[in-house]
């Protein structure tokens, strides 16, 4: 006689097979929110160039990751109160439709607007997913499968620059502009999500005691997180103590500590209820995440744009030059998920990532734009080595930290801060950039006029049949260095110049650049010096919904001791209570 051997089972009651159906569909999600920031990263400054506006760019990285973050909390919340599916198929759907009207942006503020529609559906796809991973598998058997993600994001990582770049690149596919592909292939794809996370994602509902929504939460929160990210962006143009950046930070003020307010008012049924802030691990945890989200998109959102503008190299040639970095931060996670899985133990990995990006922004700051590219490539690979081993640990320690019936607000809170950082890193970090580049640009043009080769090379300039060497050339030799400044608006004009002329311009940049990766480098050291003092909490090894089942019986299991306690107990005697009346009247004692 034969037997057939069960299939082996998570403590929830899911078999790996099954736990693996669920992971492609949140996969699928999840390469829908990295693959649209990394395709659109070696592509932004193509864009932003045929929209007229290089300077511009800002406001559509800012105006997506705006909307993400705000709405990531409310994710969040309401699908601890509601279930999880519901809001992934509503994330999906939303992202779908903001691609769809990025591809027919004509200029680059309805471009920001459209992002931010678009921000509404990413806000959900990456926290939901941890999260409904978080609900099915506890946190140590839960490093194993996040190498799922983590490789979903490495792909997206590898595929995402080498096709923006390939798609930027066209002139037209299909008589459509290439670029406008970068946010259409996101249709198919966010269809074939919705189809699969339709079919396979089956998970049991568990309503919240109160169905109270806090959405003047999110109303208060965006009043305050708007208008300080519009400041931090427009604040070189308008002038720091400029009427509008004093409006700016007053507003923003009141809004966040609006928000502070309404969140104490409402007490668990808020956005971010402010109990979670009482466990000491979890609060310094987001700090943490807000400050390694400042340096990782401040930091990395330039890299792109150093290979493209400073080194010369079309869009997909940068995209493959970002491979080093893709698999440092793959090799970290991959390694730091397999020994947190076997060991139960993470907090060697957020002191080890903290220092190595650390290192690698300080690394960067030493290119320049004679710099070779395998100095640069190796320097790439160690910041992307200790983003590795911070992300995964971060995420699981958080989630870990708060109560398993807390899953989705604990991991929607981490994602929140982790995107205010990236924000505002984002955000002030490209203000530092554009408010060197032309005073970097023109003094490079004023040095290199004393240099005699490169007054030969204006000369020739001039007499150029390139119409870009020979505007610039006249200018020069008008006196005119305007050409620092049109940079901003068409920064391909650097690419169509003659080498020699073109020299001031990729110095201009790569000492611009530089200041902002140092910059990054100090945010990335004060999360190391954090880290240090972050205490490691036991990993659990119960998912949520197992969690939800024990806690479930033991409140059953309450009630039937209760009830058996009761029923076992001897009936009182309608005259014991007569019999103690008179005995307490003639003086003696009751019983």
């Amino acid at each position: 006689m034969t037997t057939t051997a069960a299939p082996v089972q998570s403590p929830a009651g899911f078999t790996h097979r099954q736990i693996l159906t669920v992971l492609s569909g949140l996969m699928l999600g999840m390469l829908l929110a990295s693959l649209d920031q990394t395709i659109v990263s070696t592509s932004i400054r193509t864009i932003a160039d045929d929209l007229g506006g290089y300077s511009l760019q800002a406001w559509a990285t800012t105006a997506y990751l705006i909307t993400a973050t705000i709405s990531t909390p409310l994710y969040g919340k309401l699908s601890d109160m509601f279930g999880r599916k519901p809001f992934y198929l509503t994330a999906i759907g939303l992202f779908i439709i903001g691609s769809l009207l990025c591809t027919l942006a004509g200029s680059m503020y309805q471009l920001a607007a459209f992002r931010a529609f678009q921000g509404l559906g990413a806000g959900g796809l990456m926290s939901l997913s941890l999260a409904i991973m978080g609900d099915m598998v506890g946190p140590r058997e839960r490093a194993r499968y996040q190498g799922y993600f983590l490789a979903t994001f490495g792909i997206s990582s590898v595929l995402g620059p080498v096709l923006g770049g390939l798609l930027a690149g066209q002139d037209t596919i299909l008589g459509i502009t290439g670029w406008r592909w970068v946010f259409l292939v996101n249709v198919p794809l966010g269809l074939l999500a919705l189809v699969v996370v339709t079919r396979v994602l089956h998970l049991p509902r568990t309503p919240h005691a109160t169905h109270r929504i806090d959405f003047g939460g999110a109303l208060v929160l965006a009043v305050g997180l708007v208008p300080l990210l519009i400041v931090a962006e427009q604040g070189r143009e308008w002038g720091w103590s400029s009427t509008a950046s004093v409006a700016c930070y007053v507003i923003g003020t009141l809004g966040v500590l609006g928000f502070v307010a309404v969140e104490k008012y409402m007490g668990d049924a808020a956005l971010i209820p402010l109990r979670i802030f009482g466990n000491v691990t979890f609060a310094l945890g987001v700090v943490i995440s807000f400050v390694v989200g400042a340096a990782m998109f401040g930091g990395m959102l330039l890299l792109p744009q150093y290979l493209q503008v400073v080194r010369g190299a079309g869009p997909t040639e940068a995209g493959l030059q970002m491979l080093p970095m893709v698999l440092g931060l793959m090799i970290g996670s991959i390694v730091s998920g397999r020994l947190i899985s076997k060991t139960g133990r993470y907090r060697a990995f957020p002191v080890i990532g903290a220092t190595m990006l650390t290192l690698g922004l300080f690394l960067l700051h030493l290119l320049d734009a004679d710099s070779p590219l395998w100095l640069a490539m190796i320097f790439m690979a160690c910041a992307g080595f200790g983003l590795g081993n911070l992300m995964q640990p971060l995420t699981l320690a958080l989630q870990n930290a708060l109560p398993p019936k807390d899953m989705g607000v604990s991991t929607a809170s981490a994602t929140f801060f982790r995107q205010i950082g990236g924000t505002l890193g984002a955000a002030v970090f490209l203000s530092i950039l554009f408010s060197l580049l032309t005073p970097n640009i023109t003094e490079q043009l004023q040095s290199s006029a004393n240099d005699p080769a490169y007054r030969q090379a204006i000369v020739q300039g001039a007499q150029s049949a390139n119409p870009a060497d020979a505007a610039l050339a006249k200018g020069l030799l008008a006196n005119d260095t305007s050409a620092a400044g049109q940079v901003l608006q068409d920064s391909s004009i650097i690419q169509q110049l003659n080498p020699e002329l073109a020299k001031p311009f990729q110095v201009g940049f790569a000492d611009s650049m530089s200041t902002v990766f140092l910059a990054a480098a100090g945010v990335a050291l004060l999360a190391l010096l954090l880290v240090l003092f972050w205490k490691e909490v036991p990993l659990r090894t119960t998912g949520g919904i197992e969690a939800a089942g024990d806690a479930k019986a033991a409140e059953g299991a309450g009630a039937l001791a209760e009830t058996i306690a009761q029923s076992s107990a001897p009936a009182a005697d309608p005259h014991d209570g007569a019999k103690a009346g008179r005995r307490t009247r003639s003086g003696a004692p009751p019983g």
